[in-house]
């Protein structure tokens, strides 16, 4: 198993038999990371063994990496910045749709699910099942399509999840899903665990670190069934 995985999988453990469960991924020094982004770097800044009073560590790191927040600023010029983000985008119910498709997530699999103004949508893939295991990034992971986008902004969404580190793909609908989407002020969390998070209804809270003027930010995100 790759280093950080197994804190991942013992974290996911301990909240097994909690009513909340932690759906944010373990942050380690290693952990996959969209390429050409800054990876996550830490070192002892001030150490007890170096003869310090205490401990402290320096973290160096995008703000895309592991479960984070996309504010509209990172796509829209002039957007808004993570620090803007309304809580009622991250606080509340939301609904975890369980998505077939291999490739993409497409307006076909969305139509019959009734998506109401104002929701927030977490969508489970195949990613779940292997997105997580390997410090290595999957190029071919499922991505939100420009269509499913514009789609999900028609039906006034307030909030999108997914389980890989981009909403769109990283080789089709990249920008032009963000774009679509943050363009019209719908918050994307990205980097979701949901593999042990079945369909359904639940309530969630997910709050990134509150960085002024950010186009992201770090989260944690946690849900509790309804």
């Amino acid at each position: 198993m790759e280093p950080g995985l197994t804190q991942q999988s013992d974290a996911m453990k301990r909240t097994e038999g909690n009513s909340w469960m932690d759906v944010s991924v373990a942050l380690y020094q290693g952990v996959v990371h969209w390429p050409g982004d800054p990876e996550l770097c830490t070192e002892l800044a001030k150490s007890l063994e170096g003869g310090d009073a205490c401990n402290v560590t320096k973290l160096t790191t995008g703000v895309h990496i592991g479960t984070h927040m996309d504010a509209p600023r990172h796509f829209i010029p002039n957007g808004l910045g993570i620090d803007r983000l309304p809580l009622d985008a991250v606080m509340g119910a939301c609904r975890v749709i369980q998505i077939q498709d291999n490739e993409a997530v497409r307006p076909a699999e969305l139509e019959h699910q009734a998506l109401k103004p104002g929701e927030r949508i977490l969508f489970k893939t195949r990613n779940s099942l292997r997105g997580w295991t390997s410090s290595n990034f999957l190029e071919d992971f499922v991505y939100v399509s420009k269509e499913a986008a514009q789609f999900l902004v028609e039906r006034k969404v307030q909030t999108v999840g997914v389980d890989y580190l981009s909403v769109g793909g990283f080789h089709k609908d990249g920008p032009e899903t963000h774009r679509i989407l943050l363009g019209a002020t719908v918050w994307v969390i990205e980097g979701l665990d949901l593999s042990k998070v079945e369909p359904g209804n639940y309530e969630m809270v997910c709050l990134p670190l509150k960085l002024v003027d950010s186009d992201g930010a770090p989260a944690r995100a946690l849900l509790r069934p309804i």
